[in-house]
Formats: C-alpha cells, structure tokens, sequence
C-alpha cells in the first residue's frame, strides 16, 4: 500500500525541488510506459512476415511476397507492400523511405522528453543541493559563537538529498531512452536494406536483412 506520509517526509527534507524530480519521474514513467505499448502494437523487430516476403521476391515468387505482406501486422508492411505494387518511378526510392521516416518519427515522439528529463534531472537536484548549502550555512551564521556541528552536517545531507534524487531519476531515463533509441536505429537499417532487396534485388541482400533484423 502506498505511503503517503514517507512522500510527505521526501518533500518536508528535500523541498519543492524534490517535488518536482517526483513529479517529473512519475510522468517519465507514464512516457516509458506508452512507448513500451507503442513499440508492442506497432510490433516493432517483429517482422518475421517481411522477412518471408523479401525471400519469395528475390526468389521471383511476388504471389507469395504479396501474401506474407498481406499476414503481417508490422507497421512497415504497407510501406513494403507499395514498394512492390508502385509503378517504377526516379524517385520511387526516395518516396517510400520518407513514408517509413515519418513513421519512425512517429514512433520516436516522446524521446525529446525523456532526452531532457536524463540531462536537467541532475542539473535539478544540483540546484537543490545549493540551495540546501546556502541555508545550512546561514543557520551556522545565526548559531554565532554557539556552534553546533550536527546542524551543520545535518544541513548538509539533507541538501544532498536532491543531488540524490535528480540521479535517481536521470540514470534509469538515460538507460531507457538508449535501449529506445538502439531498436530504432535497427528498424531504420531494416527499413533501407528490406527497400533495397525489394528495389534492386540480388544475391545475399536476404542474409543483410535478416542480419539487420
């Protein structure tokens, strides 16, 4: 069961700077959370259909590449599937790849965010951790003469605090946006080479595509 007092407890030490590294963690969840669906029902790396069509095309078997397209479920099957029915055209490559860009932007929205959270979540708890500093040493300049070294040391881990929670945040965002980010580079390189087999099919593109997939 949640605890609301232990929160309360995180925001009475740390102040409103860890309130918002709270805040901003928890919508960075909810991001993580939508484009972890998103990949799934897109079935992104889960193009095990195409890779059946690209081996009957540059086998000389459309009927069949056609029919795998028609089975798979993969966000990049209608952009393969016109690359084989479109007329030939000079900028037919050129067309179609910018069809698969726009959906791999589509698919990319949200890492801007995620970006920023792994970059100013740190910077945040620094700023909480100086503004900690600048109250723990203006309470050791009130004590005066009667100097109590536990308010100085306690000052001083609560200032840590934020710096503490700002890595608590930023670390997993960054691990997580890299793991994002590296499946999409794959689905790029799959996208030209699964185009490429289909556009000017030769020997041994079966064995890149499969190697990129």
């Amino acid at each position: 069961m949640f605890d609301l007092s232990r929160l309360q407890g995180l925001y009475e030490l740390g102040g409103p700077v860890v309130a918002v590294l709270v805040g901003v963690s928890v919508l960075t969840l909810a991001v993580v959370l939508y484009k972890l669906w998103q990949f799934r029902a897109a079935r992104v790396g889960q193009h095990a259909a195409i890779r059946r069509a690209l081996a009957h095309w540059d086998a000389g078997a459309r009927d069949a590449a056609v029919q795998d397209l028609d089975s798979s479920r993969s966000y990049l099957a209608p952009v393969i599937a016109r690359a084989i029915s479109a007329p030939a055209s000079p900028d037919r490559a050129a067309r179609l790849m910018a069809e698969s860009e726009a959906r791999f932007l589509a698919l990319e929205r949200g890492f801007r965010l995620l970006d920023s959270v792994a970059q100013l979540a740190p910077l945040m708890g620094l700023f909480g951790t100086v503004l900690g500093m600048i109250e723990a040493f203006q309470a050791l300049q009130n004590a005066g003469s009667s100097v109590d070294p536990s308010l100085l040391a306690g000052g001083i881990w609560v200032a840590l605090l934020t710096t503490a929670v700002g890595l608590a945040v930023a670390m997993p965002t960054s691990i997580v946006l890299s793991w994002f980010e590296a499946r999409m580079t794959a689905e790029r390189v799959f996208a030209e080479q699964a185009l490429t087999t289909i556009l000017a099919p030769a020997k041994g593109s079966l064995e890149q595509v499969r190697d990129a997939a």
